[in-house]
């Protein structure tokens, strides 16, 4: 398929081939003849002709300019460097672990370029978002505005490269796993503190990152607490660190901090019943999670890990309960194997299965590839425990809820923050 912006071929090879106007920088001038009359005999003298200069291509707003055009030598900007502390400070000037470096940049398998391409796609497409979603607008415009521009940006590509998982945009009390169904009347109220959860893919590796949006001064300290604990929590992972002391030092951060609300302290809990997680190829949640609370879990954290850290705060109770109606799923990856007597359920789970195998996907998700009366399907996947279902999380009501998120590499010589950005 011809790209949006490439020309198809010329009809006649004698016609001058025209450069598209979008990214020449001035059009060529016209052909001048040298000052001076020849003399008698003397041919013309060649004329002249200034050269058209390219121009670099640059994000549209809003962004739909796929990556490969911005960057078309294929390399994508690397991440935060953190370097290893204490007993793996050696890493960083290792030639040995410099070569395995090099090894896994050469392997189409392991290379980083995939999970920094997904990442510069996040942070693009964030940045128009943090600029452009204002209160008043309905939540199912904003999650298309997302993930328009993602599809967009990462050239989707059937399981190739695509949407990560659903848009989170979950509200107030409410800390995970909202995104709007097809039908959502719901609008962003100025009072709102709304958790922005995307995700990106590149050949299964997924870029989870997420930041929380207040349009008022109120939660400004519930918003530093939890971003002070993610970035804790990316200070204090590495190799060999185990899980259990990491969630203490992320829930140290956090409590720390309070918020005054209309005279009355509160003070910021870590939520203890989230956490963030690894992350391995097609599989949001790989197996091992960071709890935001000291816990005795021994894991460690492995070389050529790849982990979501994520944090949540909250002005309630510091503990979240399953409530509403749920949008977000997930083929399960070890699912067991069923005779499935319902004919419907077996043709979902085909759709499921070629669109989105073990990736996160939404109800809207199915209604953009043409399903139509599923419900009574997917919920027959859910019972036979193929298919996952994630309610949205709420903890008390009243309460307010906050989440930072970054995607982290366990490089071999040191830690890459692949998510980061100049916004947080």
């Amino acid at each position: 398929m011809i790209a949006p912006g490439t020309q198809g071929p010329v009809a006649d090879e004698k016609q001058k081939e025209e450069v598209p106007p979008e990214v020449v920088d001035g059009e060529e001038d016209e052909d001048e003849e040298e000052a001076g009359t020849p003399a008698a005999g003397e041919g013309k003298k060649k004329k002249k002709k200034k050269k058209s200069k390219k121009k670099k291509v640059e994000q549209s707003e809003p962004p739909r300019v796929g990556l490969s055009k911005l960057f078309p030598d294929g390399k994508y900007p690397e991440g935060e460097l953190q370097e290893y502390k204490d007993d793996n400070a050696w890493r960083t000037t290792s030639e040995e672990k410099r070569y395995d470096e090099r090894m896994a940049m050469e392997d189409p398998e392991l290379t980083y370029n995939n999970i920094r391409r997904a990442a510069e796609v996040h942070r693009q497409v964030r940045n128009y978002a943090r600029k452009h979603i204002k209160p008043g607008m309905r939540m199912i415009d904003i999650a298309n505005t997302i993930e328009d521009g993602t599809r967009a940006l990462v050239e989707e590509n059937g399981m190739e490269s695509g949407v990560g998982f659903p848009t989170g945009l979950s509200l107030n009390n409410c800390a995970a796993h909202y995104s709007p169904n097809s039908g959502d009347t719901i609008v962003l109220q100025q009072s709102d503190v709304m958790k922005v959860d995307f995700g990106v893919h590149v050949k299964g590796r997924i870029l989870d990152s997420a930041f929380t949006m207040s349009f008022d001064h109120t939660y400004d300290k519930l918003l530093e607490a939890v971003k002070a604990a993610t970035d804790t929590g990316i200070r204090e992972a590495g190799i060999d660190v185990r899980l259990g002391e990491l969630g203490g030092y992320i829930q140290e951060t956090m409590e720390s901090y309070e918020v005054e609300v209309n005279g009355k302290v509160y003070p910021v809990k870590a939520i203890e019943n989230l956490s963030g997680h690894s992350i391995n190829p097609y599989q949001i949640h790989g197996g091992k999670s960071v709890m935001l609370v000291k816990n005795e879990d021994q894991t460690k954290m492995e070389e050529g890990e790849y982990f979501a850290i994520e944090t949540f705060g909250s002005t309630g109770r510091g503990r979240v309960v399953e409530s509403g109606e749920v949008s977000h799923y997930a083929r399960v990856v070890d699912a067991p194997r069923v005779n499935l007597r319902l004919t419907t359920a077996k043709s979902l789970l085909n759709t499921i299965n070629k669109n989105f195998g073990t990736l996160p996907f939404c109800r809207r998700y199915l209604d953009r590839i043409g399903e139509q009366r599923y419900l009574l399907a997917l919920n027959h996947l859910v019972q036979q425990g193929i298919v996952q279902d994630y309610p949205p999380l709420y903890d008390q009501k009243g309460s307010m809820t906050a989440q930072f998120e970054h995607t982290i590499l366990l490089r071999p010589t040191r830690k890459e923050v692949v998510s980061r950005g100049d916004d947080y």
